[in-house]
C-alpha cells in the first residue's frame, strides 16, 4: 500500500546457552571485558616527572662527559645522533613510534635545518663545557627573547607588556649569574689577579662567547624550522629522524677533519680503564634526547599545552639545582638569587604566553590548541 511505512523487524531472540542433559540451559558465558587503558600511560603526574627527569638526565650526562679535558665535541654529538636513530628505528619496529621513510626530496628540503641544528647543539656543548649548569640554564632564557623578536619581524608576532617584564627578569638573572661567576673566580683565588684567577676568567669568557653564539644559533634553528616545517608537514618523530640522520655524516666529517685524533689526545678523552664508562654516558645522553621528545609529546597528550608550558618554565629550577647537587657549582647568595630570578622569569613568560593565546582565541572565537610537534620543537630550547 502506497504511503505505508514498513516497521523494521526487531530481533527478539534470547540466547539460552548450552542445553544440559536434564533439559535445562546453562547461562551463556560472558566474554571477558577488555582491560582498561593502563593508568600509567594516562597519568599526568607521571608524564610530567618523566619529562623533567629526562631533561635533567640529558643536561647532567652531557656535563659529565664535557667536564675536564674532553674535547671531541663533534664526536660526542655524532654518537648521540647515531644512538637516537637506532632507538627510534627500534621503536618503529615495535610499533611504538611512527614516522616517514627516508625521502631524498624531503631530505634536501630539510638539510639546511639540520645544519642549523648542528650549530645549535655544538655551540651548546661548548658553552656547557665552560659554564656551570645553573649559569648555562639561566643564559639559555635569552634565546626566548631572540625568538620572540624574530617572530615579530618575520611572522607578524607581538610582544605584550607582561612578556617584556619576563624579558627584563631574564636579562637581570643573566647579569646576576655572570657577576656571581666572576666574583667567585676572583675571590676564590685571592685578592690579586693570580694565574689561577686569570685562567678561570678566561674560561668564563669563552663560555659566555659560546653561549652568545648558542642563543643566536638556537633562535635561527627554531625560526627556520617553523618556516620549513610548513613545506614538509613533519610530525615529532619525522623531525627527530631527519634531524639526526642528516646530522650524522656532517658531524663525523667535522670530527674527522677538525678534531685531534692523535693517540695522546684519544688517551686524554678516553682514559685507560674508563673507556666503557665514557661511552656508556655518551649513549645515555643520546637516549635521553629520545626520552625528552617522547615525554614532551606524552605530557601534552595527557595534560594540555598550557600545563606543558608551565612545566617547561618550572623545569628550569630542578635543572639549575642539579648543577649545585651533582657538580661543584658555587652555591652563593648571588648564584641562588640568579636561579630564583631566572625561575620567576620563566613562570612570568609562560603565564604571559597563556594569556596571549587566550586573548587571541577569544578574538577568533575558538579554543586555543597547540600540537605536540610544536611543543616538542619549543622544548629543544629549554635544555
Amino acid at each position: 500500500m502506497s504511503g505505508s511505512i514498513e516497521e523494521p523487524k526487531r530481533d527478539l531472540t534470547i540466547e539460552l546457552g548450552d542445553k544440559q542433559e536434564n533439559g535445562s540451559y546453562e547461562p551463556p558465558r560472558q566474554a571477558p571485558m577488555a582491560p582498561p587503558a593502563t593508568s600509567v600511560a594516562n597519568s599526568p603526574p607521571i608524564s610530567i616527572l618523566a619529562y623533567c627527569g629526562s631533561s635533567i638526565l640529558m643536561t647532567v650526562t652531557n656535563k659529565i662527559v664535557l667536564t675536564g679535558t674532553f674535547n671531541l665535541n663533534f664526536f660526542l654529538l655524532a654518537v648521540q645522533s647515531i644512538v637516537c636513530i637506532v632507538a627510534i628505528q627500534t621503536l618503529k619496529l615495535m610499533g611504538i613510534a611512527q614516522f616517514r621513510d627516508f625521502n631524498t626530496d624531503e631530505a634536501r628540503k630539510w638539510f639546511p635545518i639540520s645544519l642549523l641544528l648542528i650549530g645549535m647543539i655544538y655551540t651548546g656543548s661548548k658553552a656547557l663545557q665552560f659554564l656551570s649548569i645553573p649559569v648555562y640554564t639561566i643564559f639559555k632564557n635569552l634565546t626566548i627573547i631572540l625568538i620572540a623578536y624574530g617572530e615579530v619581524i618575520w611572522f607578524g608576532g607581538s610582544v605584550t607588556s607582561m612578556t617584556l617584564l619576563s624579558f627584563g627578569l631574564m636579562v637581570v638573572s643573566s647579569l646576576i649569574a655572570a657577576w656571581a661567576d666572576i666574583q667567585h673566580a676572583l675571590t676564590g683565588s685571592g685578592e690579586a689577579l693570580t694565574g689561577e684567577a686569570a685562567e678561570k676568567l678566561s674560561t668564563l669568557n669563552a663560555g659566555y662567547l659560546w653561549m652568545l653564539c648558542n642563543c643566536f644559533c638556537s633562535a635561527a634553528y627554531v625560526l627556520g624550522m617553523r618556516k620549513r616545517i610548513k613545506l614538509t608537514n613533519f610530525k615529532d618523530f619525522d623531525t627527530m629522524y631527519y634531524n639526526n640522520l642528516l646530522s650524522i655524516p656532517v658531524l663525523l666529517l667535522c670530527s674527522l677533519f677538525l678534531e685531534n685524533w692523535s693517540a695522546p689526545n684519544i688517551a686524554i678523552n678516553f682514559p685507560a680503564g674508563h673507556e666503557a664508562k665514557v661511552f656508556a654516558i655518551m649513549v645515555i645522553s643520546g637516549l635521553s634526547s629520545v626520552f625528552i621528545s617522547y615525554s614532551s609529546a606524552w605530557c601534552v597528550r595527557v595534560t594540555s599545552s598550557t600545563t606543558y608550558s608551565m612545566v617547561g618554565a618550572l623545569n628550569k629550577l630542578p635543572i639549575a639545582l642539579s648543577g649545585l647537587i651533582f657538580f661543584d657549582a658555587p652555591a652563593t647568595f648571588a648564584s641562588v638569587g640568579a636561579i630564583f630570578v631566572g625561575f620567576v622569569s620563566g613562570v612570568v613568560y609562560a603565564v604571559a604566553k597563556m594569556w596571549q593565546s587566550k586573548n587571541k582565541a577569544q578574538t577568533a572565537g575558538v579554543l586555543p590548541t597547540t600540537s605536540a610537534s610544536v611543543q616538542s620543537m619549543r622544548d629543544s630550547l629549554k635544555q
